[in-house]
């Protein structure tokens, strides 16, 4: 009963690590997974949920609870830990986003190395450099009226930014960032969350009207995009690793790309090294 207690308190660790990695621009809630040693077993749980509906959503709800913290309780945190401690929070992602690459290794350790590896390896290392590289301002403002259009597009942009989620090296908010859809989103997640604590039913059906379509977007995205990439692990697993590391490779470019790294002193450096090496040391302990 213990163990089981224990597993799953680490298990809904690894959704707020997801969760977390979800909200900023540049880091990948797919990368995280891989980080986590949990990205095969939820891709499985999520294209198998009916099949083998009690052992996945035992998996799945863990998962769906640490995300949900990280993305109400860390919208609030985040942002302030960016703008005062820029460099420090995103080396604390990139030890992350590293402690996950000896695992990911692992998988194509003795399989040599050819053509058909170093070819997704450097298509996915640029993909994600080259987004993070134009992906830098913002676009036009979100229209986020209630109205049909506004629904169906929210909802679209849910599935677009879900599908980026699932995908390792890939950040659906970097997605959302591109669309001009994150900072509204963001605020919309701030607003909705003081509008329950205040009891403001106006302010309730308001966030509703926005996070609901999106939210099931998020889902049909989800559940699209999982099915697809097991077809792909099936029939190219070694190609998919590859692709994978160069996901991971590539994705502290494009935090630094993407993020800023503010003043530059001694004493940030040295606090950097160590956030970078606790990111690195959880990214392991929590893959075990």
């Amino acid at each position: 009963m213990k163990e089981k207690v224990i597993e799953m308190i680490k298990t809904i660790l690894k959704g707020v690590v997801m969760g977390t990695a979800n909200i900023i621009p540049g880091v990948s809630g797919g990368t995280m997974a891989v980080s986590m040693g949990i990205y095969d077993k939820l891709i499985h749980c999520l294209t198998h949920l009916f099949k083998e509906f009690k052992e996945s959503i035992k998996f799945l709800i863990p998962v769906a609870i640490g995300m949900g913290i990280a993305l109400v309780g860390l919208s609030f945190i985040i942002e302030p830990a960016f703008a005062h401690f820029p460099l420090q929070t995103n080396c604390l992602f990139v030890g992350l986003i590293v402690g996950g690459l000896p695992a990911v290794i692992k998988k194509v350790k003795g399989k040599g190395v050819k053509v058909s590896y170093v070819i997704p390896f450097l298509v996915f290392f640029a993909v994600v450099v080259g987004m993070a590289a134009i992906g830098e301002q913002e676009g036009a403002a979100a229209d986020l009226s209630f109205n049909l259009w506004s629904v169906i597009r929210l909802f679209v942009v849910g599935v677009i930014a879900s599908a980026t989620m699932v995908i390792p090296g890939v950040s659906g908010s970097m997605m959302l960032l591109l669309m001009g859809y994150y900072n509204p989103i963001v605020a919309s997640i701030k607003n909705f969350v003081k509008a329950l604590v205040a009891f403001d039913v106006n302010g309730i059906l308001q966030g509703c009207g926005v996070l609901v379509p999106m939210g099931l977007g998020i889902v049909v995205g989800i559940f699209a995009i999982a099915k697809l990439i097991e077809v792909i692990f099936e029939k190219f697993p070694i190609q998919a690793y590859w692709a994978i590391i160069g996901l991971i490779v590539a994705s502290p470019f494009a935090i630094f790309l993407l993020g800023e790294i503010g003043t530059v002193t001694v004493a940030s450096v040295l606090v950097s090294v160590v956030t970078f090496a606790v990111g690195f040391v959880v990214a392991m302990k929590l893959g075990e």
